[in-house]
């Protein structure tokens, strides 16, 4: 049975509310605002942003109803609209920390019961790479990566991982490596791609041994 036309309008409704609300920009002002009455000239050194960027997001809050203005002589000062905005920012920052707390969790999970996270041999992979099909994903630093690297690996080292998710297929098998088996960087890696949904094993070795082995690498000088 399909969904009550009078739902429509109100998840359209949130839904540009969640627009709006989805850039960091526009958080951070409101983090701002929510301590108290703000001119845009001191919303504009908090925030580290040009002026035009600051009046355009401002112009933008204005217009969903989260922000009121009220001017004072020649300036224009920004606080809360009424309802219970200062509620969903609340909500927000407590959702992001559960958030973390779980991908924390699974990572000292997965460090004290690596057994858990399977495991792709050197052997195995090169079959893979020859039938294709998957993504290698070389978690190590970028100049360490520019140094050498498996072939047809993409780089994104552990510390960006999770905020680039998105350029990462969804629909392929993924394997992470990094230097070596004793390199816990690509254990991470794949315990929080599992938790965000990827299908993801990690090479039991590393760059090291593959290069060590003789076989091919690409990058190097």
């Amino acid at each position: 049975m399909s969904d009550s036309p009078s739902l429509h309008q109100p998840l359209a409704d949130m839904a540009e509310l969640a627009r709006i609300l989805g850039h960091q920009h526009r958080l951070l002002l409101l983090e701002h605002i929510a301590r108290g009455e703000q001119p845009v000239e001191r919303l504009v050194e908090a925030s580290g942003l040009s002026v035009a960027n600051t009046s355009q997001h401002l112009q933008q809050l204005r217009r969903g109803g989260f922000v009121q203005t009220r001017r004072e002589g020649k300036r224009v000062l920004y606080s809360l609209s009424q309802g219970p905005l200062a509620a969903v920012l609340g909500a927000l920052r407590q959702y992001v920390a559960y958030n973390h707390g779980q991908i924390r969790e699974l990572l000292s999970d997965s460090l004290q019961q690596p057994a858990q996270l399977e495991g792709i041999s050197r052997e195995e992979l090169r079959q893979r790479l020859v039938e294709g099909g998957m993504t290698l994903l070389d978690v190590r630093p970028p100049e360490e990566f520019a140094l050498g690297h498996l072939p047809g690996a993409i780089n994104i080292p552990l510390e960006d991982l999770e905020q680039r998710l998105a350029e990462l297929p969804a629909d392929q098998e993924l394997v992470a490596y990094c230097r070596g088996p004793y390199c816990v960087l690509s254990q991470d890696a794949a315990a929080l791609l599992r938790a965000r949904g990827f299908r993801v094993r990690r090479l039991d070795e590393g760059f090291s041994d593959w290069q060590a082995a003789g076989l091919g690498v690409e990058g190097q000088g």
